[in-house]
């Protein structure tokens, strides 16, 4: 079964939506004993940082999320569940991430309209021809953003994509742990894809 956190302020209906759509059976979770029993799980995002980690305290899931992730469990995280995975954000300064992506969250500066939302071209890195992911898309894909901070590229990004004259990690793939900072259940063809390759694993 399919786990999807919700801490309160997710996108949850859509995301459900869309694995209902390529039948892919799921379980809206909200405390740690429902989520030691999944077998994958979602956090999808919208909103605030520190609401967010806030919120997972107060749940008392964080350990139990990091335990599940720690032991193999696969892990896919969407928007703001993408920029969770790191220490920090300038979103929310002094609160802690989950800590398993090195390094911080930044804001968009500079002439580009924030948030950066609507379609948008990811760029697959060179080594993500093996990603599990992000296999079987097309050439080009566009997918759908809405967001205002983001996650600085690096060489551990399975693929890149460029809003004004940022570059920054559009997935995110590390054994078990998958992210994507688009929203692929806005994302149509695409989208469902990625989310196919996430199920099937």
């Amino acid at each position: 079964m399919i786990a999807i956190l919700d801490y309160g302020a997710g996108n949850l209906r859509s995301v459900t939506n869309a694995l209902r759509v390529i039948d892919a059976p799921h379980e809206v979770v909200q405390d740690a004993s429902a989520l030691r029993r999944a077998r994958k799980i979602i956090l999808p995002g919208v909103g605030h940082f520190g609401q967010m980690m806030t919120a997972l305290d107060t749940m008392q899931v964080r350990e139990t999320l990091l335990e599940k992730i720690a032991s193999g469990v696969p892990f896919l995280g969407i928007c703001l569940g993408l920029q969770a995975l790191f220490e920090s954000s300038e979103e929310a300064p002094g609160v802690r991430g989950l800590g398993i992506v090195p390094g911080q969250i930044k804001r968009f500066e500079g002439d580009m309209r924030v948030p950066h939302m609507g379609w948008n071209e990811i760029q697959p890195r060179d080594s993500s021809a093996a990603s599990r992911l992000l296999r079987d898309l097309p050439a080009k894909p566009y997918v759908y953003f809405a967001h205002s901070y983001y996650a600085p590229s690096d060489p551990a990004s399975s693929a890149d994509c460029e809003y004004g004259d940022v570059r920054f990690t559009a997935a995110v793939e590390r054994e078990n742990v998958f992210a994507i900072q688009f929203h692929p259940e806005k994302s149509g063809a695409v989208g469902q894809q990625i989310l196919r390759n996430f199920v099937s694993l």
